[in-house]
């Protein structure tokens, strides 16, 4: 105990005093529990109502007595009386509160306490208010505790007392620091919520948003709740107003404000303290984005306040302003919406009071008024386009297609474009718009408009130099097609003048009229006119002009020399060709020199031969492969024709060589057919060993089996064989077999049993030499196999190795399976793929193919017929074959 403790630490001091202390405190705690007894049995004689203390109480008791300032005595000995009466409980919590007043664990507990009690009962009991007293005097110690007041406001709002209870929250939020307020505004507002009393709420509202101004929306929302729409506006309006508010709901200021917007629009009546059209005209400025819906809510706000007049007026002010298609479309659909609703009005009031005449005028008023903004809507729509880009060429041409039939509109629309747009910032062509109001008067026959309109587009700064010639261009076809040809003329060389100061045509710092002296385009027209109205003299001066600038096309070359050459002066033809190489490259020049080429041979023939020679000889000097083809066959028809046949054959031969790839096999038979045609077939056997070295395997192969033709034609037969054994080498039987089924007819016409030996030998060499790359093949069709389906080792990464292997070994093993089976039969029976077949098979085969074979002796078959050598010494026997069968050693 305390006091036992203290007096341990005091007989560490004073050892001899200590047994006096111990017997003087014996004798107090004895007279105090004597005297306990005795208030006891007073108190039991005084009610008998009241319980007799027990004799577990007395512990308790005597540790009270002996601290009673003490917090834990008190709450153990309340913890042990728990489920006592609750006077009793009440009793000693009163003696607690009492000893210990500034207890808040002992006032929490009691207070909790006395409303459980009270819990169930009705609200008009005593007891009721006796808790309340209780709860009063728990504050006059308790009032800086906010839980307590807490308690007593729900305590109180449980019971109805509307009053007392708003003026206990007020006495809290007096009585408690700023700081604890926000434990306390939560339950007074839910307080005022609870009941109708909106002017009461309003105040508590006012109040609490001067604490905490970020809940504005909640009170806005309570407002519009409670029907007080002019003070929700003032107030929303506010926090639109106010730039640093930040929403707790996470609301942007757009959507405030149009929370506003609609909260005034469609409440006109008892929204009556603020400006509307000022305040959406403030949003109009700060949301340009959305702008249809703002003229709309202010529309709405006149149709519902019923000024219509003034509704209408807003949107046309609007249909006038926005400059999206979005906004356009918003308020385009409202205003027709609107206007149908009129007319609806309208006509439901006529039939139910009548009709006057006033009232048809009114209505078909309204009539006209709504079709005609149904008409309006395209050329609406495209001004809202124009005043989202101003410069935009394509939508001023459908605006005026907008105004068809209407001319004094269409001049308007001209003129305002040509003024508006920008020729830099243009988006389309602009020139075309000077085109076009200057063919509008040529359609009206005010030619003279026309001509002055032109004019003016031709003083244009344009950004392109293309633009201002298209200009030139229309206003000299204009003229032609009123027949003014001089004026045509005229025109156009104004246009081709050279400027005072000349610039470059690339140069983007000089204006374009300083430019256009260098386009073709003008320059190609004025050739046409002068061409077909000019004289010889004036014809030849634009073109060499042209030339001289530099600025001719291969076309422009070859009109020139046409035209020359139309009149007579083929010489001064050859040179306009001969400028016009000088002035570009291969393959631009590729058509000149294919014209000049063919003109000058057709012109001179066989006279001026050499001279010929040389310009094919300048002609191909440089040439790319891609258009040496038809020059070589124009200098080899030269040759052939006017020529030596020798000079021919080399022109051929050099074209063999000079074409590209692709054309070199097209080119071999034309060299081969000519030869032929010129100095026998004899002669071309030197040609095809070249295409058959030169050419890929694929038309290789065709060029030896023509060759092989050709000599077995001639009677030639060992060369037709050894040009079909050079051949094999590379055909490969499973890919190449009509090779292979050409050269066994030939043996069975022309060989014997040694030559069919040989063949199947042969084959069986080839076949081997092929089969070396079966590894490799496999690999490459199991990689492209894996990549479409994915493999074995995809699904168990350990065993890929050996499953890749057993692949590979089954693909060998139908390979070998499939070269072994490979016969290929025919009607009669006569090809021999074995080695081992027998000697009279052989001998009765070749009988019937061939009958006038000599007959082969026994002794000779039986030497030939021997075992044929092992296919190990296949592949080595191979190359010497190859080398001894090559055409080029006949």
């Amino acid at each position: 105990m305390p006091w036992r403790s203290c007096r341990h630490s005091e007989s560490s001091v004073r050892t001899n005093a200590a047994a006096n202390i111990i017997t003087g405190a014996m004798s107090n705690l004895s007279a105090k529990v004597s005297k306990t007894k005795q208030l006891t049995l007073v108190r039991v004689k005084r009610s008998s109502n009241e319980r007799v203390w027990e004799d577990d109480d007395l512990p308790y008791e005597e540790e009270i007595i002996r601290n009673p300032y003490s917090v834990k005595c008190w709450m153990r000995y309340i913890e042990f009386k728990q489920n006592a009466p609750k006077s009793s409980l009440n009793m000693i919590y009163e003696r607690a509160i009492k000893e210990l007043p500034g207890s808040y664990k002992l006032w929490y507990n009691y207070l909790r306490q006395r409303r459980k009690q009270v819990k169930g009962k009705s609200v008009i009991d005593l007891a009721f208010e006796e808790v309340n007293n209780c709860h009063e005097r728990a504050l006059v110690f308790m009032h800086k505790m906010p839980r307590i007041w807490l308690d007593y406001c729900q305590f109180l709002m449980d019971q109805s007392k509307i009053t007392r209870t708003r003026r206990t929250f007020d006495r809290a939020l007096r009585a408690l620091p700023i700081t604890q307020h926000r434990r306390i505004w939560p339950v007074y507002l839910k307080f005022v919520r609870k009941y109708p009393l909106p002017e009461t709420a309003v105040r508590v509202y006012r109040r609490y948003l001067k604490l905490c101004p970020e809940n504005a929306e909640e009170y806005i929302e309570y407002l519009k709740s409670i029907d007080r729409l002019n003070e929700a506006a003032i107030r929303l309006a506010a926090v639109v107003n106010e730039e640093t508010f930040v929403s707790k709901e996470g609301t942007t200021n757009y959507q405030l404000w149009h929370e506003l917007c609609d909260l005034i629009s469609q409440n006109p009546d008892k929204v009556n303290s603020l400006n509307v059209g000022a305040i959406i005209r403030g949003g109009l400025t700060r949301f340009t984005d959305q702008l249809g819906k703002l003229w709309c809510s202010m529309a709405d706000y006149y149709i519902r306040s019923g000024h219509f007049e003034k509704a209408r007026d807003v949107y046309e002010e609007a249909i006038q302003t926005v400059v999206t298609v979005r906004d356009f479309t918003q308020v385009f659909d409202s205003y027709a919406q609107f206007e149908e609703s009129m007319i609806a009005a309208k006509m439901e009031t006529t039939s139910e009071l009548g009709q006057t005449e006033d009232e048809d005028i009114d209505l078909e008023l309204r009539l006209a008024r709504f079709e005609q903004l149904i008409t309006r809507r395209p050329l609406l729509l495209n001004s809202v386009l124009l005043r989202q880009n101003p410069h935009n060429v394509h939508e001023w041409h459908k605006r005026v297609k907008l105004f068809e039939g209407q001319p004094r509109e269409i001049i308007n629309t001209y003129t305002e474009a040509v003024q508006t747009v920008d020729p830099m910032k243009a988006t389309g062509k602009p020139h075309t718009l000077w085109v076009s109001f200057a063919k509008f008067y040529e359609e009206n026959e005010q030619i003279d408009d026309a001509r002055t309109i032109f004019e003016k587009a031709t003083k244009v700064n344009y950004k392109q130099v293309d633009d201002l010639a298209c200009v030139w261009c229309e206003y000299g076809e204009m003229e032609l097609r009123h027949e003014n040809y001089d004026e045509a003329l005229r025109i156009l060389r104004k246009a081709t003048a050279v400027p005072a100061r000349k610039a470059e045509y690339f140069d983007s710092t000089e204006p374009v009229q300083n430019r256009v002296y260098k386009s073709l385009k003008i320059w190609s027209m004025l050739a046409d006119l002068e061409e077909s109205l000019g004289t010889f003299k004036s014809t030849k001066a634009v073109y060499d002009r042209i030339i001289d600038l530099r600025i001719a096309t291969p076309q422009i070359i070859i009109n020139y020399a046409m035209f020359l050459e139309e009149h007579n002066y083929f010489e001064e033809s050859f040179k306009a060709y001969e400028r016009g190489i000088a002035l570009f490259r291969w393959p631009n020049v590729y058509d000149i020199w294919n014209t000049y080429l063919t003109k000058f041979t057709d012109r001179y023939g066989g006279k001026k031969l050499e001279r010929a020679r040389d310009l094919f000889e300048q002609a191909l000097d440089g040439c790319p492969p891609k258009f040496a083809k038809t020059i070589y066959l124009l200098y080899a028809k030269l040759e052939e024709e006017y020529g030596l046949a020798r000079h021919a054959m080399r022109v051929y031969e050099r074209a063999t060589q000079a074409v590209e790839p692709a054309e070199q096999y097209e080119m071999f038979n034309i060299y081969i057919k000519r030869a032929a045609e010129i100095y026998g077939v004899t002669r071309t056997r030197s040609i095809y060993q070249d295409a058959i070295t030169v050419l890929p395997d694929e038309h290789s192969r065709e060029m030896c089996l023509r060759f092989a033709d050709m000599e077995c034609k001639l009677g030639e037969i060992d060369r037709a064989r050894a040009i079909y054994s050079y051949c094999s080498q590379m055909c490969d039987p499973r890919v190449t077999p009509a090779f292979w089924q050409t050269w066994k007819e030939f043996e069975v016409r022309h060989g014997n049993e040694d030559t069919i030996r040989e063949l199947l030998r042969i084959k069986r060499s080839v076949q081997a030499t092929y089969n070396t790359q079966v590894n490799f093949m496999s690999s490459q069709m199991l990689k492209a196999f894996s990549n479409a389906t994915g493999t074995v080792s995809d699904l168990a990464p350990g065993q890929s190795g050996m499953d890749d292997m057993k692949l590979l070994e089954q693909k060998a093993h139908l390979l070998a399976a499939e070269s072994a089976r490979e016969k290929v039969t025919t009607k009669e029976k006569i090809l021999f793929v074995r080695g081992d077949e027998s000697r009279s098979e052989l001998a009765e085969l070749m009988k019937q193919a061939n009958p006038d074979e000599i007959d082969i002796d026994d002794d000779d078959s039986d030497e030939g017929s021997d075992d044929a050598e092992p296919e190990g010494t296949h592949s080595l026997a191979t190359e010497d074959d190859r080398r001894l069968i090559n055409p080029k050693n006949f």
